[in-house]
């Protein structure tokens, strides 16, 4: 058996289904790939794009996705996305080569030292040497992948280990995700600390989304009568139509609901490590009472030293608490702190308006969610305007929904390679992604994959002509902002045409209803649409707003209510 032919048939038997890259010189991973049964090889046309396509497979599949690189620009084109992928934590392996052990130090063809360059970002990396190490590293790399904190993991193997015939291993079967419950002592005391709150709030992360917690979620915010939040990668952990869901924490949380945050006593946060943008605006370390959970040991006194730290498995940590704290006397929960949760839950959607008004950015954005419903992919990128895309009630998802947003690096240029990788996983959903003009010209490559995927995929463009985020920066403090403003219109529409998409540039409401319908077809059928909405410099979400305060006018921490 040929070695990438064994590579092909050991990630597939660990469990990994989708491989992507660019086809190599010679015969490689991707077309091993593409003889293995169990196994899709998704061909990209920029490396990384494929690495934001891996992201985009993983938050669907919740697989891991492989990553197929060579040495040299192959790899570091990729390390971007790769970078993106570890903010996430999620779960890649990247497949490399390394040029014959004859030629390094001496001047070798893209000779690069990938594992240096990897270590930042890298939870784990190995230079397989040895024909006899390949199917152990193999599944070494699957599993430091998927356990623990979620991340990347690089494994470069050398062109002497490709170049040998192998002996086919027998079959080991899927590598498993490891679980294990919090400690009953830690447990009893995050509960004696929950019974005795009397505004508490509950805050899920990525990792509770990929633990499967919604269901114990919700069991425990109903028992606490608490207010339940989420990151930006916990979304879709619940249905945000739940009673007590409030939208997301920090840059994006919603004005009416600031007052929950700004008023807690104690905050629970579950699978999340409290990243700047999600502690902007409200979390003041040491102002209040702290429970973490996490199944990662390196997530707690990270940005501040919590009353009880629980590791273990979302899920299963959650059951067990609740089956510990038992029934709770909601008279111990203040009232006026009752009456405000249902107060933000009731918080009115944009109002439709009438046919011939013209479009604000979250109008586009209700009216998209709206026609392709909450059960959807909704892909997001980093920018000014599609920041509206992260606020309830401008949307609202179900749980069966699947966000996939870019982590704390937020990569410009993420929307488009990671609906690649959503679409291409599951055809049954409908794929949106919501970006600006300058993301989406950045991520142009992505186009011609999708095309030829046929996987149906809807791009609502908010279009400021330019960089919107540094042009609203720039505006506090006087300076110029030519260089954010483009000199010619957007080509994306364009380059869409180009590969049989369809395109559309409303300008009014009942414009908008027209193209979303058309959308709707155009995707149905495996093709590609695009919506392009004129947006003006000061439709601006509330969040970016408030961070731009001066620092008396901020979040006043965890009980700083008045």
């Amino acid at each position: 058996m040929s070695a990438w032919d064994l590579i092909a048939r050991t990630i597939a038997d660990a469990g990994c289904r989708l491989v992507v890259g660019l086809p190599s010189d010679e015969p490689g991973l991707l077309d091993a790939a593409d003889r293995h049964p169990d196994l899709e090889a998704l061909g990209v046309r920029d490396q990384r794009v494929g690495a934001c396509a891996a992201i985009g497979h993983t938050a669907v599949s919740g697989r891991p996705a492989v990553l197929a690189l060579n040495s040299g620009p192959s790899f570091v084109n990729a390390l971007t996305g790769l970078l993106e992928a570890s903010s996430l934590g999620c779960s890649t392996v990247v497949i490399t080569t390394r040029i014959p052990a004859s030629e390094l130090g001496r001047g070798g063809f893209q000779q690069l030292d990938q594992l240096a360059m990897a270590a930042p970002l890298a939870k784990w990396s190995f230079l397989v040497e040895q024909a006899d190490q390949l199917v152990w590293a193999l599944r070494r790399a699957v599993h430091m992948a998927v356990n623990g904190a979620p991340g990347v993991v690089v494994l470069e193997i050398g062109h002497e280990v490709l170049e040998s015939d192998l002996t086919a291993a027998e079959p080991m079967g899927s590598v498993r995700r490891l679980t294990t419950v919090a400690p009953d002592e830690a447990v009893e005391e995050a509960a004696g600390l929950l019974r005795h709150a009397q505004r508490p709030v509950v805050v899920a992360g990525g990792g509770a989304k990929a633990a499967g917690a919604g269901e114990a979620l919700l069991g425990l915010a109903e028992r606490l009568d608490a207010p339940l939040f989420t990151t930006a990668s916990g979304r879709g952990v619940i249905d945000e139509n739940h009673p007590l869901a409030q939208g997301l924490i920090g840059l994006y949380t919603s004005p009416a609901a600031q007052p929950l945050l700004d008023g807690a006593d104690l905050v629970f946060v579950i699978g999340s490590r409290l990243e700047e943008t999600a502690r902007m605006g409200w979390f003041s370390p040491g102002a209040g009472r702290l429970i973490q959970l996490d199944s990662d040991p390196a997530a707690f006194s990270l940005v501040a030293e919590a009353d009880v730290n629980l590791l273990g498995d979302a899920a299963l940590t959650l059951r067990r608490l609740l089956g510990v704290l038992g029934a709770r006397d909601l008279d111990a929960t203040d009232s006026a702190w009752r009456r405000r949760i249902g107060q933000v839950q009731h918080e009115p959607r944009p109002a439709p308006g009438a046919e011939d008004m013209a479009l604000s950015a979250p109008d586009a954005i209700t009216a998209t969610i709206d026609a392709f419903g909450r059960d959807l992919i909704l892909v997001q990128e980093n920018g000014l305007h599609d920041m509206w895309g992260y606020y309830y009630p401008v949307v609202s998802v179900s749980d069966r929904s699947t966000v996939v947003s870019p982590g704390e690096q937020t990569m410009v240029g993420f929307g488009l390679g990671a609906a690649l990788g959503a679409a291409v996983t599951d055809r049954s959903r409908p794929t949106v992604v919501i970006c600006g003009d300058g993301a989406a010209e950045m991520s142009l490559a992505a186009l011609p994959s999708a095309a030829e995927q046929n996987c149906g995929i809807t791009v609502l463009m908010l279009d400021n002509r330019g960089f919107g985020w540094p042009r609203f920066v720039r505006s506090h403090s006087d300076s110029d902002d030519s260089l954010t403003r483009f000199a010619t219109p957007s080509h994306v529409g364009r380059v869409v045409e180009s590969f049989g998409g369809w395109t559309a540039g409303p300008v009014t409401r009942g414009e908008l209803a027209a193209a979303l319908e058309k959308a709707r077809l155009v995707t149905a059928d495996g093709g590609i649409a695009l919506i392009s909405v004129r947006v003006a410099d000061d439709d601006i979400a509330p969040g970016v707003l408030r961070a731009f305060e001066p620092p008396d006018n901020a979040g006043q921490g965890l009980d700083g209510a008045d």
